[in-house]
């Protein structure tokens, strides 16, 4: 790697990044280059220091430089009320949207046999510890309505009642301000059986 031209490297780098094709990533380090090395001295130092201080919370499994991340030391948050989601970005979604003031557990994933992804690496123990400390009264689902999303959701579903913790799942269904003809059939089919009274 070091014989070929760092622009290429940087390049090749840049890459790694979720839907940055070797285009984007050309563009990218041109830019840096020719026209804010400062900020990619900035973005070098910052990314440097995230990869060495940021780590999963030993609570909830999200983000954080912490043991415990900024809403599970909250003692404002309620500790009955438990979210289920699959990543760190759905949590800052739900903060941003609702007036969720319960905990969350970020599985990190759907559970995927054939991509070898079981309930080991989705951290199921740990939630199943956390549901036999007694506290959580309701485990709120909040993963994508996919297959692998809803086999997860059914394992995590059959754990808690074990428990004898109350589950639920977040609705799925017509968007707001959606109209029907541009709806796909399988969210419409699943909006039609949750339907709810008014």
């Amino acid at each position: 790697m070091a014989n070929r031209p760092l622009v290429q490297q940087l390049t090749e780098a840049l890459r790694c990044l979720p839907g940055v094709g070797p285009k984007s990533a050309q563009r990218m380090a041109f830019h840096l280059l020719e026209r804010d090395r400062e900020g990619g001295r900035h973005l070098a130092r910052v990314m440097a220091e995230a990869m060495e201080r940021v780590r999963r919370c030993q609570r909830c499994r999200t983000l954080s430089e912490e043991a415990w991340c900024a809403l599970c030391a909250n003692p404002q948050r309620d500790p009955s009320l438990l979210c289920v989601i699959e990543q760190p970005s759905a949590m800052v979604a739900i903060e941003q949207a609702t007036g969720y003031r319960g905990l969350y557990f970020v599985l990190g994933g759907r559970l995927s046999p054939l991509d070898g992804i079981g309930p080991g690496e989705l951290g199921l123990d740990a939630l199943e510890a956390r549901l036999a400390e007694g506290q959580v009264r309701e485990l709120i689902l909040a993963v994508s309505p996919t297959v692998e999303g809803s086999a997860t959701a059914q394992y995590i579903a059959a754990v808690s009642a074990e428990r004898g913790v109350r589950t639920t799942r977040i609705a799925h269904g017509v968007p707001l301000g959606g109209e029907l003809e541009y709806v796909d059939s399988g969210t419409l089919a699943h909006a039609f059986a949750g339907r709810q009274g008014l």
